[in-house]
């Protein structure tokens, strides 16, 4: 039976989702969706057997600010033998992918299967994901880098998309990736046929991809083994080099491998998937009233359609409005139309400047 040990990446803030999500208290950390935090969503997920391969115990990813309160959710849920490893920095996706690969190699040895995933992400159809993973390995094992694509339902210019070539065993070659594409392109794309989002989500034999990084981004790879090498701790919590760590460059697992290899593969996935990405998504993903509307907490609304309101404590009303967010923590306010949600990241580059870190 393959052995694919899932390493999640859990060390973002999630900035667009201010100001609950906060950088010691981000998106994954928060139970946006169900009863369960996003990082305990995709644990779940990634846990048991099929008749194809069976789950190893997965890695998380994270920084310092995190551990603590990722470790006490993990521990709630009785997740068992999940290990954390702590980045000293943040370097992008390319790194963990190659500390993955290294911490995985010494463990499992060179053909253990690797699922690389973001801990802060929805999946609807958690059996239809699985059914995505069983494809996908049959094609790594046979030494393809896996990214899965999602069928595009609209022409999204905020993610990043992936052109299909030549047919495999249930999956295709990838043609081509293009970046966030602008609104008449991504119409193209849909109008093409031949195109899927980027989830950002790999599967990759550890030894495998251990070549390809040594081939097309050698410094990072030598980076980052350092870091493990020289990292502290113990089994169920390992520390990273500062040193060798914060001296790896900066770059995505996009740019660093999946654009450089010719092993590119991509699954078509048909998941219910979401990243999440800005209060508007968690309106189109959660179920709505007959209004159109989304509340969550001590909220009434009225005369309001089309809205996502969400209270952490005090008394929230809405009197009159459609399409709007409103969010309440103790300390911030946000109020944005459902629409322009993307851009609030805009008001954390602005505390950013102005300071604020108590708002941060």
């Amino acid at each position: 039976m393959t052995r694919i040990v899932p390493v999640i990446m859990s060390g973002g803030s999630g900035t667009r989702l201010w100001p609950l999500s906060r950088t010691a208290h981000p998106k994954q950390l928060h139970a946006l969706v169900s009863g369960q935090t996003m990082l305990q969503e995709t644990v779940r997920r990634v846990s048991g057997a099929d008749e194809h391969y069976h789950f190893e115990p997965p890695i998380v990813v994270l920084n310092e600010r995190q551990c603590d309160l990722a470790r006490s959710q993990l521990e709630a849920m009785d997740a068992g033998a999940v290990r954390l490893v702590v980045e000293p920095a943040g370097r992008n996706t390319a790194p963990v992918a190659a500390v993955a690969a290294e911490l995985v190699r010494r463990e499992y040895g060179d053909d253990a299967l690797i699922l690389l995933l973001p801990a802060d992400h929805h999946i609807r159809d958690a059996a239809g994901f699985r059914a995505a993973v069983a494809t996908g390995a049959g094609l790594a094992e046979n030494g393809h880098i896996i990214t899965f694509g999602i069928q595009p339902e609209r022409p999204e210019t905020g993610y990043g998309y992936i052109r299909r070539g030549e047919a495999l065993d249930g999956g295709y070659r990838v043609r081509a990736f293009t970046e966030k594409p602008d609104l008449e392109r991504a119409k193209g794309f849909l109008a093409d046929g031949g195109y899927y989002w980027n989830a950002g989500i790999f599967l990759f034999g550890a030894g495998h991809l251990a070549a390809e990084m040594s081939q097309h981004c050698p410094d990072v790879l030598t980076a980052s083994r350092a870091a493990v090498e020289a990292a502290a701790g113990d089994s169920s919590t390992l520390r990273l080099d500062a040193a060798a760590f914060s001296a790896c460059p900066s770059i995505s697992f996009d740019y660093a491998v999946m654009e450089r290899t010719e092993n590119a593969a991509v699954v078509p996935a048909d998941i219910g998937w979401s990243d999440v990405g800005a209060w508007g998504a968690l309106w189109d993903i959660a179920e709505r009233d007959e209004a159109g509307n989304v509340t969550r907490g001590d909220v009434d609304l009225v005369d309001t359609r089309g809205s996502y309101v969400l209270s952490t404590g005090r008394k929230v009303g809405v009197v009159g409005v459609d399409d709007l967010v409103v969010v309440e923590t103790a300390d911030a306010v946000l109020v944005t139309r459902r629409e322009a949600s993307q851009s609030v990241k805009s008001i954390v580059e602005a505390l950013q400047a102005e300071g604020r870190a108590d708002l941060l």
